[in-house]
Parts: structure tokens; C-alpha cells; sequence
């Protein structure tokens, strides 16, 4: 079965067909089934309306569904938003940033998903529909572990939606790998940092992803960079007691041990560039 609804409701009624599969930019649909016949029903989201663009509504920036990596790059966005596109730049090519959406990467659900920190970091929560109405989860609940989401059958994602950050929060993207471009993530981390009028930081938010099923915000590292002066450098703070979250895996990539020492690093420039030290 091949189907290309043109609303929310009819890909929800397409969608309900057992083993249905939700095609948008397929850059992720089209490698996974490479040289072998597509044998699951395919919900092509591509006519559906309403679902690419990013728009404020009420205090809510809403990011629809088949938002683009090159649409979020080009939007004019306050500089809490500087670390979802830095790592929009870091989705692979151009081509696949011009192709690849945002609820795409998160459906993925890949432990390496470039966009799944600095949403995290941004409070992020996943608009979901169905025949029977709407819901959104928290992006936290949203991705349940390695390629698993809390997609319900007959479920599509219709937006990812951010509340509208304070002003003057900064934000920032690092990504580490075995090349410049073109690389799946060894270690990556995003941080978003809300400072007072005297410098000091109000607010802190830290993610790491590829370093465990999912990506993990590390509370106890933000905790500890709340009030801090203007004069001190958040990346000094940093330190292995914060990483406990964390559980990295060994691949061809790197060895769980190097992902750890990796991750420090990664952080601490991170929250250097948040906070206009880099």
C-alpha cells in the first residue's frame, strides 16, 4: 500500500494500517530499505498541510513536523536557538538538510540524532495526532530508548514545540567525530544559558547525546553552574562526577572510556560558546 494523504486526519486513518511506515524526507526511510523491496504499508507525508514551517503562537514556538534542517537554519531565530541550528548544520549534506525534517531525526530515534540535545536543553515537547485527538509529550518521554518512541499506531508527529526562551538566553551546538563533515556523532553536546542583569548565570541547561540510549541532560552539572559570577568560567566546572547519567557504549567509533574523557571536553567548550567566551 502506497498512500499520500493530504491532512493530519487522513495520514492518521493511513497511518492506523498495521505496520504502516510515515515516509517525509526519507533520508532516513530510503538507506534502511536500499537494494530490498519495501514490503510495509508507506504513508508519504509529503501533501499533508500544515505540516512544514515554524511559527509563535502564544508564547510556544512550534516547529511543524516537516520543518526542514535547511528551513531552521535560514529562519530568523533569537540566539537561544543558535544551538539547534548549529547542529542542523551537522545533519549530514546540504542535500540532506534541504530533504531531512526535525520530527524526522527525532522519530529516528537514533542515540546519535543531532537535533535531540539542543531541543532537550530548549524544553522541548512532540505534538502527536491520531483519529482520536492530540496529545504532546515532553521530548524526554517522547523517545523511550535505542530507536524506540512512544509513537502510538495510527499516530503522526504534527510539530515539535519549544516554549519561547528568556530573553537574552544563548545557546550552543559541539559535535565531535572521527572527521570535520559528513560524520556520525562520537560525542555532542548542546547547553543553553540564561544570565541576570549582573552577569550571573540564572540558568543553566546541558544535553549530551551518543553517549547513551538517549540523549541525557545532566541536572546535577546545571544545578552547579546556577549563580555563577560573571568572572568565573563555567567550563572549569565541569567534571567526571557529572556524567553519571551517562552510559556509552564501545563501537568502531570510539571505546565507551574515550566517549567519557571526550564528553568533558565537548561540554566545556560547549558552555564556553553559550556564554560568549569563545
Amino acid at each position: 500500500m502506497y498512500a499520500r494523504p493530504g491532512t493530519v486526519e487522513e495520514a492518521a486513518r493511513a497511518m492506523a494500517v498495521p505496520g504502516a511506515l510515515a515516509l517525509a524526507g526519507g533520508t532516513d526511510v530510503y538507506p534502511a530499505h536500499a537494494g530490498k523491496p519495501l514490503s510495509v504499508p508507506l504513508v508519504d507525508l509529503s501533501r499533508v498541510q500544515g505540516l512544514r514551517g515554524i511559527s509563535e503562537v502564544d508564547g510556544v514556538i512550534r516547529f511543524g513536523a516537516a520543518t526542514t534542517w535547511s528551513d531552521i537554519i535560514k529562519a530568523d531565530l533569537p540566539p537561544a536557538f543558535d544551538g539547534l541550528k548549529a547542529a542542523a548544520r551537522e545533519v549530514g549534506s546540504i542535500q540532506i538538510q534541504n530533504r531531512g525534517t526535525i520530527a524526522g531525526n527525532l522519530c529516528n530515534a537514533s542515540p546519535a540524532a543531532d537535533g535531540v540535545p539542543p531541543l532537550l536543553t530548549l524544553d522541548a515537547s512532540v505534538e502527536l495526532a491520531s483519529a482520536s485527538g492530540r496529545r504532546a509529550l515532553p521530548l524526554s518521554a517522547f523517545i523511550t530508548g535505542y530507536r524506540r518512541t512512544a509513537l502510538q499506531p495510527g499516530e503522526i508527529v504534527t510539530a515539535v514545540l519549544t516554549p519561547k526562551p528568556p530573553a537574552g538566553a544563548q545557546s550552543a551546538f559541539v559535535k565531535l567525530g572521527a572527521r570535520r563533515y559528513l560524520v556520525i556523532s562520537i560525542i555532542m553536546a548542546a547547553a543553553m544559558v540564561v544570565k541576570d542583569a549582573q552577569g550571573r548565570i540564572a540558568s543553566a541547561a546541558v544535553a549530551v547525546g551518543a553517549a547513551s540510549p538517549v540523549a541525557q541532560r545532566l541536572v546535577a552539572l546545571e544545578r552547579e553552574l546556577r549563580g555563577l559570577g560573571p568572572g568565573a568560567r563555567p567550563s572549569l566546572l565541569v567534571a567526571p562526577r557529572h556524567l553519571s547519567p551517562l552510559s556509552p557504549i564501545a563501537d568502531v567509533r570510539a571505546s565507551a572510556d574515550y566517549r567519557l574523557d571526550a564528553a568533558v571536553a565537548v561540554i566545556a567548550e560547549t558552555l564556553d560558546r553559550a556564554t560568549g567566551l569563545v
